[in-house]
């Protein structure tokens, strides 16, 4: 053994003293040989973990970690295999390990820097103090500016859009004036497109979701490591609830974590967490303001450095999944070809009847996520997520960076950069209930960061839509045209939708004479056509969740829409003015902790 290697086993046994209480270990041994030194590492691992250790941590204070080996590989690499590289001599490293075990993963991970490492056990906490102190500020940075420039909304220059957004309004207003009867006719014209799009797209997914068998996973013992993140933001209210809903989960604890994730400097949620007592496979990330963004999908950027798992989920702090949810998830992901990424879960509500807006936006869920959803996925179009409850694959989320901080609206972005990756994602049987809105000002809100986030989202990915199309071809082309034009010219345009109402009832229309013979009624029959498709998604929905008198309020559903245009020029405002601003959803109105 040559000189610098017996000088690092040297000073490593000398660390390996300090480490420990006087009396917790035998004598370090006086043979210098590194196999032996390894294996009395390993056999007084037990021991350690079993030792108060008083006098331990006095290295942490005078060792400083190695800046060179640590720029090898990102924080989450070092932060996952709990290990801070202290120096070198030669070929071999000296490393603080929480768990020498994982020695020969991290050998594997490290073996093109170096020959060998020599593992200094040391408690956990410790090391991810010391790992914070170095790389916080990286850290909190990048989880502001994760996804490439080119697919995040955070290069989006809104002040300098405003200008020729303002311009455009002035010679909207400027041509009302003038020629009226063109504007409206070119608005008729835009809604009846978006009107085509969007009901093209859920006829196909109504038919594809009539077609489709429920998927039956068969069990399986596969138990990955899962890392459910829960992100919390002034919810002093839901917390109390939270642990309770959580612990009913029948998932092996030893193969799973909760992660929640909170803000530093919100300390209505710290206090709240502070209070409760928290299982083992419970922890809690405090993220690092930066001054600027205060995002869940910042928070959860963040997070990630944390997590442990193979699989990564979401949960809100509101929600309620299943017990066995996942176990299923697990099993899906155990039959699952690799190019599916990501499985998303069913959304319903635990408080349904709340009142008659709760009631609309139970049945609109229900349709949306047990009927429109499942044939869009049947289909390969690029699924817009729901934002919780979807599980996703670890490798490939940090190969797309993760979430875009600024995009209020990640579910629908990520869905769209998963498909461009050329990932699939999946329909997952299993349901988790949550609160649903039901107040109209906090539903406005709610439905305006949708729509916003929608915006923004399609001024991304549209931005080379050559590229868009080599990316995912022309079928999901073609659907994410139907979804997000539609869904927002269905808001944007309402108005001159329900302009045509008056034709289906036999009233005379403004445009009555400016347009071609017969145009008229079948832009009307067009959107009676789309009432009577809604109705059976609705009803299929109902149907679908178990809830099948809720189809009785099908009828109201027009009305319950009429707030999402409110919702959308709201959206529409913010873009230019606040497109990064996200408008919190408060939780806890339901009036119980309603645990079904």
């Amino acid at each position: 053994m040559g000189k610098n290697q017996m000088d690092l086993h040297r000073r490593s046994r000398m660390l390996y003293r300090r480490s420990a209480r006087p009396g917790s270990l035998r004598d370090p041994p006086s043979s210098l040989d590194l196999g032996n030194l390894h294996q009395q590492h390993l056999e007084n691992i037990a021991r350690l973990q079993n030792t108060r250790r008083a006098a331990r941590l006095q290295r942490i204070g005078t060792e400083r970690p190695d800046q060179d080996i640590l720029a090898l590989r990102p924080p989450a690499f070092w932060l996952r295999h709990q290990a801070v590289p202290l120096e070198t001599l030669g070929h071999t490293a000296l490393i603080l390990m929480a768990d020498p075990t994982g020695l020969p993963a991290l050998k594997q991970e490290l073996a093109g820097h170096f020959h060998d490492l020599v593992p200094i056990p040391t408690p956990a906490a410790e090391i991810e103090a010391t790992l914070l102190q170095v790389f916080r500020q990286k850290m909190t940075q990048a989880a502001s500016n994760s996804v490439p420039p080119a697919l995040s909304c955070r290069t989006f220059d809104y002040q300098a859009a405003r200008a020729p957004a303002f311009a455009i309004a002035a010679l909207f207003v400027l041509f009302s004036l003038l020629v009226p009867q063109v504007v409206i006719a070119f608005l008729t014209f835009g809604a009846l497109l978006t009107l085509v799009l969007f009901t093209s797209l859920r006829i196909t997914g109504l038919l594809a979701a009539r077609r489709a068998n429920p998927p039956k996973i068969e069990p399986q013992n596969a138990t990955p490591m899962i890392s459910m993140l829960v992100p919390l933001y002034r919810e002093a209210e839901i917390g109390r609830h939270l642990l309770r809903r959580l612990c009913r989960l029948t998932y092996p604890r030893a193969r799973m974590e909760v992660l929640l994730v909170l803000e530093e400097s919100d300390e209505v949620t710290r206090n709240a967490v502070k209070c409760a007592d928290l299982p083992d496979w419970f922890r809690v990330v405090e993220v690092p303001g930066d001054g600027s963004l205060t995002t869940k999908l910042r928070a959860m950027n963040y997070a990630l450095n944390f997590c442990h798992g193979e699989i990564i989920g979401i949960w809100d702090a509101e929600d309620a999944p299943e017990p066995d949810q996942l176990e299923i998830a697990a099993q899906a992901f155990s039959h699952a070809p690799p190019e599916v990424a990501c499985f998303q879960g069913v959304l319903d509500f635990y408080n349904p009847t709340r009142n008659l807006i709760s009631r609309c936006f139970t049945l609109e869920y229900a349709g949306w996520f047990r009927v429109l959803l499942q044939g869009i996925a049947r289909l390969g179009l690029v699924v817009p997520l729901g934002g919780t409850t979807l599980f996703i694959r670890r490798d490939a989320l940090e190969g797309l960076g993760a979430w875009d901080a600024h995009n209020v609206t990640e579910d629908a972005d990520l869905g769209v950069r998963l498909a461009r990756a050329g990932y699939r994602t999946e329909m997952l049987p299993t349901t988790t209930y949550e609160e649903a809105n039901s107040r109209i000002t906090p539903w406005i809100k709610q439905r305006s960061r949708w729509l916003k986030g929608f915006m923004m989202t399609y001024l991304v990915h549209m931005r080379a839509p050559t590229q868009l199309l080599r990316d995912i071809g022309w079928w999901r082309f073609l659907g994410v045209q139907a979804f997000f034009l539609g869904t927002l010219g269905q808001f944007l345009l309402a108005p001159v939708l329900w302009s045509f109402w008056l034709v289906a009832l036999g009233l005379p229309h403004p445009l009555e004479g400016a347009l071609p013979p017969g145009a008229l009624h079948v832009t009307a029959g067009a959107l009676v056509v789309f009432e009577v498709l809604n109705f059976c998604i609705w009803i299929s929905g109902a149907r679908a969740s178990g809830r099948p008198l809720f189809a009785f309020c099908a009828p109201l559903m027009p009305l319950y829409f009429a707030l999402g245009c409110f919702a959308a020029y709201k959206a529409l405002w913010e873009v230019f003015a606040a497109p990064f601003f996200w408008d919190k959803t408060a939780h806890g109105d339901h009036g119980g902790t309603a645990e079904e």
